[in-house]
């Protein structure tokens, strides 16, 4: 797996697609230090009871901090500051919580790497990519779920989507043609020069939702593709929320102002393919930090959805960590950043997998019924439900050997056009083969997109209860740590059984 690949401090979170970062390319300046003396900027997030005070842009310039950004509907204040008290400098009653705010780093989607042989694509006699399609061939019983709802309908002027899913990720090729039906808007969060002023290409555009990293259209294509591969609602709707860069890096702020639009936007369903380990406390360089900013305000956004009755579904992470074994966890992090100086000692808990309300999801396979993905994270209390991810094979899992991977047992999805040819291709024809538990979420938001168009009033708790009843019931009967409720099934959940 790569590790800290950018980064000038640790990370003390993990991605549903590898390891996050809390560095200094957020919390200080893109710029080195070239000086002792010299002053250095970080991000701040504050979290505020409720609403924001009236005064609050005083009392935050007082403290030497400029403004970032505001989310008022959860109270949240991203701030920037040189000054080095600054946070011992705020002094409002309404502040609940204030840290260093958290950047989470995305890579390729390949817990164990990306190299390899290319897989050449052979289309089926009809020129689609069904037949290599393992997964949602087996979420839909062959297809059979799509007589029962596809999550719109079409008309003489296009398609009527009957839900919307809401992807926050890293943007999408509106344009490709398994995609452009389905779409219909959204909003791009990163700001001009990226996040760290280091991506000169970004001009900041509300509306460029463009995929420079890739992700976020394959995530895209497993919900609602509808060409020459099919998603688990080809009828869906979705819109693009974007917060990653081609660098694939973001803050907690953007990711949760994304969450807030998308319920304000009136989406069904929001996927989140992310996510990350936050510590109540940890030390860098003998000073004590904290993320409870960060894991309030994932609670604050994942509740505004929920109240505005939105479905929120999130990967459970690709580290192989069972989540119920907190020494485990904690083990795990001090041993991947103890060569950059962080040392963890507090409570560490998974966001936003861990948050209340959310649609937790483990990585299954095409193979067994007993195993998940080598990758997946797992645990008792943690994991809702799985979805087919995909992995290397069964020969991969029996001997680790990286040369008898087979990349057919990864999901196939949509790529965007103009990106550099992927591994898994002879040639970018627009699709790609990836696993993790990246690929596994969109799934569940396809079967909740599903359910919505099929049950406008469902509440998220119906529409959860309904996917873990009808989930298919692998690993251990009953409930377990590797599967939760089950493998969920969009055909069992639109019969009901």
């Amino acid at each position: 797996m790569k590790k800290k690949r950018g980064m000038a401090v640790a990370a003390s979170s993990v991605l549903a697609m590898s390891l996050l970062s809390f560095s200094t390319s957020l919390h200080t300046s893109a710029q080195t230090q070239t000086s002792s003396t010299q002053a250095v900027s970080k991000n701040y997030l504050i979290a505020y009871k409720q609403s924001l005070p009236a005064n609050y842009q005083t009392e935050i310039k007082n403290a030497g901090g400029t403004v970032v950004r505001t989310i008022p509907e959860i109270g949240a204040v991203e701030v920037r500051s040189a000054n080095p008290s600054f946070l011992d400098k705020l002094n409002s009653t309404s502040i609940v919580a204030a840290n260093l705010e958290k950047s989470y780093k995305l890579e390729d989607g390949n817990p164990e790497g990306a190299d390899g042989q290319p897989v050449a694509l052979k289309p089926d006699p009809n020129g689609t990519y069904w037949n290599s399609q393992w997964d949602i061939q087996h979420l839909t019983n062959g297809g059979k779920s799509y007589a029962l709802e596809t999550g719109g309908t079409k008309t003489a002027s296009g398609v009527k989507h009957k839900a919307v899913v809401g992807i926050i990720d890293s943007g999408i090729d509106a344009g490709h043609p398994d995609l452009k039906a389905n779409f219909i808007g959204g909003k791009n969060f990163v700001p001009a020069g990226g996040y760290y002023g280091d991506v000169p290409e970004e001009k900041g555009i509300a509306s460029n939702i463009t995929d420079t990293n890739g992700h976020g259209t394959h995530v895209a294509g497993s919900i609602a593709g509808n060409g020459k591969v099919k998603g688990v609602g080809p009828d869906l709707g979705i819109r693009a929320y974007r917060i990653f860069d081609a660098s694939g890096s973001a803050p907690t702020g953007p990711i949760v102002a994304a969450m807030v639009q998308a319920a304000n936007d009136g989406v069904d369903v929001i996927n989140m393919s992310i996510g990350g380990y936050d510590s109540l406390k940890y030390y860098y360089e003998g000073t004590r930090y904290s993320d409870i900013s960060d894991v309030l305000l994932w609670k604050k956004a994942v509740q505004y959805a929920v109240n505005k009755n939105v479905t929120v579904v999130v990967s459970a992470g690709n580290e192989s960590l069972n989540y119920a074994d907190k020494k485990a966890l904690t083990d795990y992090m001090n041993a991947s950043y103890a060569d950059l100086g962080i040392k963890y000692s507090g409570v560490t808990v998974e966001v936003p997998g861990s948050t209340p309300g959310v649609i937790n999801v483990s990585s299954s396979n095409k193979w067994s019924t007993d195993q998940l993905a080598f990758y997946s994270n797992y645990g008792n209390g943690f994991i809702d439900v799985a979805a087919p991810g995909g992995d290397n094979g069964p020969v991969y899992a029996a001997t680790e050997d990286l040369n008898q991977r087979d990349f057919t047992y990864r999901a196939l999805s949509t790529w965007p056009r103009y990106l550099e040819p992927y591994f898994t291709m002879q040639k970018n024809d627009g699709y790609a083969y990836l696993h993790g538990t990246s690929m596994a979420a969109p799934k569940v938001a396809g079967i909740a997109g599903v359910i919505k168009a099929a049950h406008p009033e469902y509440t998220p708790s119906q529409v959860e209860a309904l996917i873990q009843k009808t989930a298919l019931d692998y690993g251990k009967p009953g409930h377990d740590e590797l599967y939760g409720f089950g493998e969920a099934n969009a055909y069992t959940a639109l019969t009901g059984k």
